[in-house]
Formats: structure tokens, C-alpha cells, sequence
């Protein structure tokens, strides 16, 4: 009889909690090494704590053969994005995971690995969280927070009639990368092709720009369901109409090269989402500051359009005619 070799159990709840995230609560001591129930720390004077919340499920916000580092990548930068687009500065966050139980380790030291490279980069820690088994699809959840100046967070409802309209980075790569994905449409250019998918599975949340948005911006919110309908978000909450250029809309050159193609791509690119960039409305006299706050980080800063009198929410995309564009859709609803 030949002698199976031996497999060791799978690690339980605390031995993977031990193993994969208390390396990674090491740097926070908020965290107390996750020996506690909770999380314990203090906001700095003149500061306000920031909080948000963002969940992934398998299936609907990444692919489940997806990479592990690239889900854990989107999963923190799309609550880092959330901090951004109020002026925050990362502070720390906590971690929900529920798991299948043919989830293995290899996936989880992916996973935290990827993790804990983007709060090296970043500068945030994990505080806590919780661990759980499901016979459901892999659901992701982080609660992240920062720190913004005492009443200086950045509001939705901020921006005015007369108000110019800015977008940072590019619009579009990460719905175009969905499509790429999804196998309805071709990129023969390589480059061009990996610049989308990475697009939309490591999105690059500005966190140096937001906080240096304060006294500059009105009204801000980050692109997450479509550059369309976030502006009607920031137009609804701060009572005006907006204009939008779409001609000035700034475009990756992958991106510029498939419309260029075929421009019923652009009607996705302004609607598709998952650009993860922030969209802001600041005064006139704003502009020159903006630019050189553009050079000196390196994050592009484009001027999109305007806020003007209409019905509170309304978006008129136009051409470079000037004429409005005709979008069968806003951008994403998950109802």
C-alpha cells in the first residue's frame, strides 16, 4: 500500500489572522497587534476624523481569477479615492473578508501582500477587521479613515453657479479595460492594452492631490460610477446644472486610440466608471493655482466644463461642435 503524503490542516480563523494581517497591523498602534476586541486611537488636535466604506464582491466589482494583489490593490484605493476626494489624509483602515473555504493560503499571502504594499505606499494601516467563511462569492469590505483639518473638509454641495469644472488624471481607461476583459473589444497594441486593464485593476487614487485641494476646490467627489453621473451627484447636491466638454475630457493615449478607432467608444469612457479620479468645481481665480499644483505633483488637472442655473442635477455633455451628445445612459447603478 503506498503511503499518501501528508497535507497539514488548513489554518483556522486566528492562525490566519495571526499568519496574514497582524504583520500587517504592525505599524499602527491603534491596532493594539490585534489582540483586542478593537481598535483604540485619537484624532490629533484641529483634526476631524474622516470615515468611509467600500465592499467588492467577486463577480460584480472584480473578475474571481483575478490576481490577488490586484483585488487587494482595489479594494484599498477605492476607499483611499473616497478620502481623497474629501481632503483627507490616510490614516488607517479596517478589513472585512469573507472567504469560501476552498480559499487557500496562497491566495491570502497574495492577498495581504498586496496589502501591504499599497500601505507602504500609501501610508495607512490596518487597525482590526473581521474574518469570516461564506458559501457565497469572495466579499470584501474596508472601512478606512482619515484626517482632515478642523472644518475643512471638502463638501458635494459646494460648488456655484459660474463655477468652472476640473477632472485629475484621465477618464475612460478603466471601462474601456472592462471591455478588454470582458472580450468585447480588441486592442492589438500590447502597451496599449495592458495601460487599460491596469486601469481598471489598480486604480490610482490621488491622495496628493486631495488634501492640497482645500481652499482651492468648492465642491468634490471622486469618478467611481461615470464622470457623467458623478457631476450629476455634485450638480444635484450643490443646486446647479453643468456643461460639460467632452471634447476637452482628458484621454490616455490607449484610450484616445480606441476612440479614435471607433468613436462610439467615447459615450462608454464618459459614462463607464472605475476611473477613480476626482472631479471638482473651484472659481476662476482658482485656475492659475490649480496649474501649478498640477506641475508640482505631476498629476494632470484639466478644466472639463462649468456649473451654471438649470435644473438641479442636469448634465449636458456636449461634441466638439458644441452640440449635446446623445447618451443612452448616466454611468453605473448597482440597482
Amino acid at each position: 500500500m503506498t503511503a499518501r503524503p501528508y497535507s497539514p490542516p488548513p489554518l483556522g480563523e486566528f492562525d490566519r489572522i495571526t499568519r496574514y494581517f497582524k504583520p500587517l497591523a504592525a505599524g499602527f498602534p491603534g491596532a493594539r497587534g490585534l489582540r483586542d476586541d478593537a481598535a483604540v486611537f485619537g484624532v490629533p488636535p484641529d483634526f476631524e476624523l474622516v470615515v468611509t466604506a467600500d465592499a467588492m464582491v467577486a463577480g460584480v466589482h472584480f473578475f474571481p481569477d483575478d490576481s490577488p494583489g490586484d483585488i487587494a490593490a482595489k479594494l484599498l484605493r477605492t476607499n483611499l479615492s473616497d478620502l481623497a476626494a474629501m481632503g483627507a489624509e490616510p490614516l488607517a483602515y479596517t478589513l472585512t473578508t469573507a472567504l469560501p473555504r476552498d480559499v487557500g493560503e496562497a491566495w491570502l499571502s497574495a492577498f495581504a501582500a498586496g496589502l501591504g504594499e499599497d500601505q507602504a505606499r500609501f501610508n495607512i494601516g490596518l487597525a482590526g477587521g473581521d474574518s469570516v467563511s461564506t458559501r457565497g462569492p469572495i466579499t470584501l469590505s474596508v472601512t478606512a479613515f482619515g484626517l482632515v483639518p478642523t472644518g475643512r473638509a471638502l463638501p458635494r454641495w459646494g460648488g456655484a453657479v459660474g463655477e468652472r469644472l476640473f477632472v485629475s488624471g484621465c477618464i475612460g481607461d478603466a471601462a474601456l479595460g472592462l471591455e478588454i476583459a470582458y472580450d468585447r473589444l480588441t486592442v492589438d497594441d500590447a502597451a496599449a492594452r495592458a495601460h487599460l486593464l491596469r486601469r481598471l485593476r489598480r486604480p490610482d487614487p490621488r491622495t496628493s492631490l486631495g488634501p492640497r485641494l482645500i481652499g482651492l476646490a468648492s465642491g468634490a467627489l471622486d469618478v467611481s460610477d461615470g464622470l457623467v453621473a458623478d457631476l450629476g451627484h455634485l450638480c444635484e447636491e450643490s443646486g446647479c446644472a453643468a456643461r460639460l466638454d467632452a471634447a476637452s475630457v482628458p484621454l490616455s493615449d490607449a484610450a484616445r486610440g480606441v476612440i479614435d478607432d471607433d468613436p462610439a467608444w467615447l459615450a462608454l469612457a464618459l459614462t463607464g466608471g472605475d476611473d477613480y479620479e476626482l472631479l471638482f468645481s473651484a472659481p476662476d481665480m482658482a485656475t492659475p493655482a490649480l496649474t501649478a499644483l498640477a506641475e508640482s505633483l505631476g498629476v494632470p488637472i484639466t478644466a472639463v466644463g462649468w456649473l451654471e442655473a438649470g435644473v438641479p442635477g442636469t448634465v449636458c455633455a456636449l461634441d466638439q461642435r458644441g452640440e449635446p451628445l446623445a447618451l443612452t445612459r448616466r454611468g453605473w447603478d448597482h440597482f
